[in-house]
């Protein structure tokens, strides 16, 4: 049923340039590899470890893989900035946090072409995982995220290349202390 709704989804088609085109499905956008719109959300602890997903192996991109980034594709006729706070708020259960938009930027390999808009907050409290979209949340530093990465673990690779961007535009900010345990709280 989940994975029914979610292909269904009218989801924001654009052009190379970022102009939306005519929204369609999100079989079809996968299907044709059409370029789309998503957000890409930096949670980050006072002492500088983010929050990364290990995804749903129900996930029609990239099953199973780290996202250091939760965010998600933006639906027709919806901004950049009301689909990452719904994002973190159904994957990840953060609410009434300030997210200060990055930047933007154009990613595209054998799987996926978007235009991504990345966000970052901080936040210290529990997460209330969506269990169709989130198998476990973990807490890495930046330059733990990338290592692992180029060592060939699972991340998505948009998210990886949002990493990149950030620490291009942030520096890779210095952890302070070992990371502090995350705590679930059990969703309604």
């Amino acid at each position: 049923e989940y994975i029914t709704k979610s292909a269904q989804e009218l989801i924001e088609i654009v052009d190379e340039d970022n102009n939306t085109l005519s929204p369609t499905t999100r079989s079809v956008m996968r299907a044709n590899k059409l370029i789309h719109r998503a957000t890409y959300g930096f949670i980050r602890t006072s002492n500088n470890y983010f929050y990364v997903q290990k995804r749903s192996m129900l996930k029609d991109y990239c099953p199973g893989y780290f996202d250091p980034t939760p965010g998600g594709v933006v639906a027709a006729g919806e901004s950049y900035e009301v689909t990452n706070l719904r994002e973190v708020e159904e994957e990840m259960g953060i609410t009434g946090v300030r997210m200060d938009h990055l930047f933007t930027f154009y990613f595209e390999d054998s799987r996926v072409k978007c235009w991504g808009d990345a966000w970052e907050c901080q936040y210290d409290g529990p997460i209330k995982m969506q269990k169709e979209e989130v198998d476990d949340v973990v807490l890495m530093s930046m330059e733990e995220i990338l290592k692992r990465a180029e060592a060939g673990e699972h991340f998505t690779a948009d998210s990886i290349y949002a990493c990149r961007e950030y620490v291009k535009l942030k520096g890779n900010p210095p952890v302070n202390g070992p990371p502090p345990a995350v705590v679930f709280v059990e969703s309604t």
